[in-house]
């Protein structure tokens, strides 16, 4: 044992991931003083003395310039010390991730959300979110707008994850994300190389739409001009068979890009922003306005505003 009852340091070569020892280096830098650093850190001098030495001699170079007035970092010091530094902060950063994690051993969260955004987007989230945390279990309750506000105000279900929601007192809005519509074809479509376009453009090609459970038509009835007639060759609540269909050209759909991310960098299909600000959609992420949330329902909620964030929050 070493002075003060200090278990001895580490060998050479696992020294650099001694925690303790990396905190004696920093408030060594910070005081100037091996002394100074052992009063605050109630350890020997003599130890925190060997380690300094032991780490100089693995690193062959020295960390600290011995001066009449005290210690100096060397150039060498000064790179090992902001290693230290960041080392010590993500530690930091690791401890209290899993603290939060705590309260989350039989969590239980309830999303209410689209069809589409079930489909696609979502789909991706809420794998990653069980392979980082599978101790919370995660339901998912598909509906449209109104029955999406009612599943969350009525306690049903814990959040809600939907596009273009309503303003509703009963919920609290706590991220909104925009995100544009497009046209979305095969790669070879005649209309793939256009940086942007109107409905309009698209109505002379088979149009494969969502049918008129999902909010999605509304939105496309919505931008589609009042003399323009919007027929369909294929109606349907899937957005699996949209983006299947419209890989043959000459099919179009509209669908937001979040939901054809996978799709864009495999390059089976390409999308086409919509012209101007009407084809952007509001992404929302709501919760109860009454009540609390459980620690479960918080993180997913977070972690959910923050794998979203590819769009622009205007929260």
């Amino acid at each position: 044992m070493g002075e003060r009852g200090e278990r001895p340091f580490p060998s050479t070569g696992t020294m650099m991931l001694h925690g303790r020892a990396l905190r004696y280096i920093d408030e060594t830098a910070r005081q100037g003083s091996i002394r100074k650093a052992a009063k605050v850190l109630n350890v020997a001098a003599s130890a925190i003395n060997r380690y300094i030495l032991e780490l100089e001699q693995e690193l062959n170079a020295p960390i600290f310039e011995r001066l009449s007035r005290g210690l100096k970092l060397t150039s060498s010091g000064e790179i090992l010390i902001a290693h230290i530094r960041e080392t010590l902060k993500a530690h930091e950063a690791m401890r209290l991730q899993i603290q939060s994690l705590r309260g989350l051993s039989r969590g239980h969260v309830v999303i209410a959300t689209m069809a589409t955004l079930a489909a696609g987007r979502l789909a991706d989230i809420l794998a990653g979110y069980r392979a980082d945390v599978p101790q919370v279990s995660l339901r998912i309750m598909v509906g449209d707008r109104a029955s999406v506000c009612d599943m969350v105000a009525t306690g049903a279900a814990d959040l809600a994850v939907a596009y273009n929601m309503p303003d509703d007192n009963r919920l609290q809005r706590a991220a909104e994300f925009m995100h544009p519509l497009g046209a979305v074809v095969a790669p070879d479509h005649p209309l793939a190389t256009r940086k942007s376009v109107r409905i309009a453009d698209c109505l002379s090609y088979p149009l494969v739409l969502a049918d008129r459970s999902l909010s999605l038509r509304d939105v496309v009835e919505n931008l589609t001009p009042v003399q323009a007639e919007l027929t369909p060759v294929v109606e349907t609540n899937s957005m699996e068979l949209m983006k299947r269909l419209v890989q043959t050209a000459p099919h179009v759909t509209f669908l937001n890009r979040v939901d054809v991310g996978r799709e864009l960098q495999s390059g089976d299909l390409v999308f086409i922003p919509l012209s101007g600000s009407a084809g952007l959609q509001r992404l929302n992420v709501l919760h109860r306005a009454r009540g609390s949330l459980s620690p479960a329902v918080s993180h997913f909620m977070h972690y959910v505003q923050e794998k979203l964030s590819g769009g622009e929050e205007i929260s």
